[in-house]
């Protein structure tokens, strides 16, 4: 049996990717995080796709979570700063 079938391996994934998102916050993890997480809700569940089909399954549901963050949490707007005057003119 391989590692990716069993079910607290992905929860591990899960929690690594969670505490790697606090660490570098850079909103790609915790898309991620949550596509493990429901991964291993299938596994746990009794998904047998495979190593193959279950790193499919991982990719899916972490591009839909990351999606679907993006939609609800928005994007960084209004970060750039635009310097309309020098302070070398004075």
């Amino acid at each position: 049996m391989s590692w990716w079938l069993l079910w607290w391996v992905w929860v591990a994934l899960a929690i690594l990717l969670g505490v790697l998102e606090v660490l570098l916050p850079a909103f790609v993890f915790l898309g991620f995080s949550a596509g493990a997480l429901g991964t291993a809700l299938l596994v746990a569940l009794g998904l047998d796709a495979g190593v193959g089909g279950t790193l499919v399954i991982f990719a899916g549901l972490s591009a839909v979570a990351y999606a679907g963050l993006r939609l609800w949490l928005g994007t960084a707007r209004g970060r750039v700063r635009i310097i309309d005057r020098d302070i070398n003119d004075d």
